[in-house]
This record gives C-alpha cells, sequence and structure tokens, in this order.
C-alpha cells in the first residue's frame, strides 16, 4: 500500500512539475537549434523580464544556464540557446544531448550545489526551498516559471526565455510554429470529435485526472471534446482532481487516453471491470508518450497531433 501511495504521489509531481523519467525522441521540427548569429547582441542587456515571483534583471546575456525543469531545457534548446545551458535537472532528457549536461535534483534542491555551478541565470518550474530568494541573495538571477495553464501561457514562457537569453527572435518563430502546428491539427478534426467524453489517465494508482481548467485538459478542448473529470469535485484546485475506478467505469467514455509509464490497452483492459468499458471495446484506447504528454513546451503540439490522430481514428 505504502508503494503505491509514493508512486501516486510521483506521479502527480511529474505532471504538474513538466517531468517524466522516460525517454523520448526529439522531433526535428520543435527542437532544432537555430544558428548563434541570429540571436540578440550584448547591446540588448541588462534586460528585465517579468515572472510569477516578479520582475528579474539578467544584467548580461547568460552563458551558464542551470536550467531545472525538463520543459523549460527543451524550450532553451528549441530558441537556440542550447549551447548557454549547462545543467539540467534528473528528468531532463529532450534532446539528447541535454542528457550529457550536469545534473541536479531539482526534488531535493541543494542551494548550495547549485551556487558551486557558478551560474549566471537559473530557470524552475516550482520551488519547494525558496531557492530565489536565497539565490538572489547572492547574486544569481533566478526565474520560476511555473505549470501553465493555457497555450497563451505557454507561448509567453517561450518569449521570456527568448529575452533572457538573447533569442528574441527565435522565440518568435517557434511562437508562430507551434501555434500554426495547433491550428492545422484542429482544422484536421473539425468537428469529428466535438460531444466525444474522454478520459485523459495520468497515473494508474491514484486516478489524479487533468481536468478541463488545466492545461492538458484545454487541448482536449480546443477539438471539442467533453472531460469526464470535469464532473468530479477539485477540492484543491488543481486542474488535476482524483477519481475513483467507480467513477470512470459509471461515466463510461468514448476514449481513453493513457500518460502513465508503462501503461498500455492491454494493462488496462485487465483491471477489474474495466474489459466493459466502450472505449476497451472499440480499440479506443491510445497510449501517449508520457514526457510529451505531461510537459508544456515546444512538443506540445506533438500531444495535440497525438490527439487529433486518436480522434481521427476513433471517428473514421
Amino acid at each position: 500500500m505504502r508503494s503505491a501511495t509514493i508512486a501516486t504521489l510521483l506521479g502527480v509531481l511529474l505532471v504538474i512539475g513538466g517531468c517524466s523519467a522516460t525517454t523520448a525522441d526529439t522531433t526535428a521540427a520543435t527542437l532544432a537549434p537555430t544558428s548563434v548569429a541570429e540571436t540578440a547582441p550584448s547591446s540588448a542587456f541588462p534586460t528585465e523580464v517579468a515572472t510569477g515571483a516578479g520582475a528579474v534583471t539578467i544584467p548580461s546575456r547568460p552563458e551558464r544556464i542551470a536550467a531545472l525543469s525538463p520543459t523549460h531545457v527543451e524550450m532553451l534548446f528549441a530558441i537556440g540557446a542550447g549551447d548557454q545551458v549547462m545543467a539540467v535537472d534528473l528528468f531532463s532528457n529532450s534532446p539528447p544531448e541535454a542528457a550529457e549536461l550536469t545534473r541536479l535534483d531539482s526534488f531535493n534542491l541543494s542551494v548550495e550545489a547549485v551556487v558551486a555551478l557558478d551560474p549566471d541565470l537559473v530557470i524552475l518550474s516550482f520551488d519547494p526551498v525558496d531557492a530565489v530568494t536565497a539565490l538572489d541573495a547572492v547574486g544569481v538571477p533566478t526565474l520560476l516559471l511555473g505549470t501553465a495553464g493555457s497555450l497563451d501561457d505557454v507561448y509567453a514562457q517561450v518569449r521570456t526565455l527568448g529575452a533572457a537569453t538573447g533569442h528574441t527572435e527565435e522565440a518568435e518563430d517557434l511562437v508562430a510554429g507551434m501555434a500554426d502546428r495547433i491550428d492545422a491539427a484542429m482544422a484536421a478534426v473539425g468537428d469529428r470529435a466535438a460531444g466525444l467524453t474522454y478520459y485523459h489517465e495520468t497515473d494508474p494508482f491514484g486516478f489524479y485526472t487533468p481536468n478541463s481548467q488545466s492545461f492538458i485538459g484545454q487541448l482536449y478542448g480546443l477539438l471539442g471534446m467533453e472531460n469526464i473529470a470535469d464532473a468530479a469535485p477539485d477540492e484543491l484546485g488543481s486542474g488535476f482532481p482524483q477519481l475513483s475506478p467507480e467513477f470512470i467505469l459509471s461515466a463510461d467514455p468514448d476514449l481513453i487516453f493513457l500518460a502513465g509509464v508503462g501503461e498500455t490497452p492491454e494493462t488496462l483492459a485487465s483491471r477489474d471491470g474495466w474489459d466493459t468499458l466502450s472505449a476497451v471495446a472499440s480499440g479506443h484506447v491510445f497510449v501517449l508518450d508520457p514526457d510529451v504528454a505531461s510537459r508544456w513546451g515546444p512538443r506540445v503540439v506533438d500531444l495535440m497531433d497525438a490527439i487529433a490522430a486518436a480522434v481521427s481514428e476513433a471517428t473514421s
């Protein structure tokens, strides 16, 4: 029982923190680095960027970035700032070269270990130890960019990182390309997804599930799909209410998406009573890449494409 509880809590943290320990392929369209020659000149600094923790002044173009969030590592490489990153967190695995950098445990963050690397910019997605205050005290600019709540939040974070690293033009190009691909996925689906109900599983233990208020749920909503989790109370207001197997079986969703590590249509169907679900009987259980499904970075367009492809298959 204790191991299942730990696995459940870890699963929720991975989704909310945008981390996953599995390896995911890099798509050239979204993660190809741009030329260093296109970066902003040093005269663009000092610059001030806004974060949820307040404005941060960056005195000069950072060359030793500790990016302790897989999502933001992907963003940095996608805008051509990969060669400025010297440290990442334990779960950063995309693009592949990120895994070769110095690694720190962001879930058990040691401010002393961060400072010892002599970074000129630190990027966090959450701050359980008040690292922002500690790093500010020793003169290290730190950006706290939490989980995105919408596509607009994603685009804003890309632009923030572009300004913070001297890659404003590349950031704008990335945002434009992402928006175009989201629009293309919506156009490809049309109205075929309207009214289809779905269940998006992030872990097979606690059944914490993104509702339509979450960033993940909003992507499905763009296609007109209906989230069964919206009928469940979200007592913490996290956008991830906890469901029960009985609730899911009663809702009988049209499509099921598995974003948990190691889960398959076969393992789902082997659960007590789950083989009676319409989605199982019709073969409409779809496996998502756990990394892509838990990060709000450049590969969110891959998640949208995967959802759109599933809808197309289910409605063909």
